[in-house]
């Protein structure tokens, strides 16, 4: 029996990894976590809002599923690696903003670390049992959102509620927002960096409307392994949950008969330039990772809010990364204070000049 801590338990990731768990009797919720909606009852241990950590290690569980959305999410990611406690991570922003201090933490402690975003995941699944160096390059895929094939004029006037209008995932609205802008696949990027040691010259993004493959990876010799599947997020949870198990789920196998488009097509940086920015600053290393995913989480939440145009997320983000200083953290409370020194630089830039 596993146990599970579910962090973010009342979150699209967090709704569907409840339904996996209640759907396999060899995995037991221990504890459950949402930031502000009440979830009394969910699990013997339950908490809302608050210190993560406390829950956690009341809780000593065997995998921590960590769905929490944003920075905020860091120092559970960081407590599961350092205590050797399998962490289940769809949290991606805490990797971005703590990538070399989160594989540190799991080198000291020794758990598995397992992707449960969609696109790594398959990578993951992709690249088991083979040698790093017969790796040539990863691509992950991209949707391209509800505004793919659109030009930046024609991007003026959306709407959140346009924004939001996903044409093939059902996700929480800021990675939602993040989808519409690419900045999704510019944290996936970065987060691909450090879970698969590959340099980001050998990391491409390629959009594939359809969302049926979901990452592939070229090998030396010329082969490509692609991993196939219908875009539901219950796959990666199942799998990051009841690994090396592989449990059965609900979803229907794919029918290779009906028709499937396999599609696609390079991203449009000129309309969709946080893609460019996400790289720029991963490749650039310190903080910058970090400055980009705080800049990028002020943005959309003014975007949300009505307080910023669609088009202003990146500007946003362009102006914070160009002022920060991206000096490297050497701890949680370093990486803290780039956070924090980033958001109000991206809260500036939202004032009226």
């Amino acid at each position: 029996m596993k146990r599970i801590a579910l962090l973010g338990a009342t979150g699209s990731i967090g709704r569907q990894a409840l339904e996996v768990i209640e759907g396999h009797p060899g995995l037991e919720l221990v504890a459950a976590a949402s930031g502000s909606r009440p979830i009394d009852g969910l699990a013997p241990l339950t908490q809302v809002g608050g210190d993560l950590v406390e829950l956690l290690e009341r809780a000593e569980p065997d995998v921590v599923l960590n769905a929490v959305v944003g920075f905020a999410g860091l120092p559970a990611t960081l407590w599961a690696l350092e205590h050797g406690v399998d962490l289940a991570l769809a949290n991606k922003e805490s990797l971005v903003a703590a990538g070399e201090l989160a594989l540190a933490a799991q080198r000291r402690g020794g758990g598995l670390l397992l992707p449960v975003d969609s696109e790594h995941s398959a990578a993951f699944q992709c690249l088991e049992g083979r040698a790093r160096e017969t790796v040539d390059s990863l691509v992950l895929t991209a949707s391209g959102g509800p505004f793919r094939g659109r030009t930046r004029d024609e991007l003026h006037d959306v709407t959140p509620e346009d924004a939001l209008a996903h044409p093939t995932w059902n996700m929480g609205p800021k990675i939602t927002v993040d989808s519409a802008t690419l900045a999704n696949k510019g944290l996936e990027l970065i987060e691909a960096h450090f879970l698969f040691g590959l340099p980001y010259e050998r990391i491409e993004v390629a959009v594939h409307p359809t969302s049926v493959v979901h990452a592939l990876l070229r090998f030396r010799d010329g082969a490509v392994l692609a991993h196939l599947g219908y875009p539901d997020m219950r796959v990666p949870i199942s799998f990051a949950l009841t690994y090396p198990e592989r449990a059965a789920t609900p979803i229907p196998a794919l029918d290779l008969a009906s028709g499937l488009t396999l599609e696609f097509h390079a991203p449009d940086a000129d309309t969709f330039p946080l893609l460019a920015f996400a790289r720029d600053a991963g490749e650039r290393g310190g903080t910058y990772p970090c400055a980009y995913n705080a800049a990028n989480e002020v943005a959309v939440a003014a975007f949300l809010d009505g307080r910023l145009p669609f088009l202003g997320i990146s500007e946003v983000v362009e102006e914070t990364l160009a002022a920060v200083d991206g000096a490297h953290a050497r701890d949680l409370d370093g990486l803290v204070e780039a956070d924090a020194a980033a958001r109000a630089l991206a809260e500036r830039s939202l004032l009226p000049a």
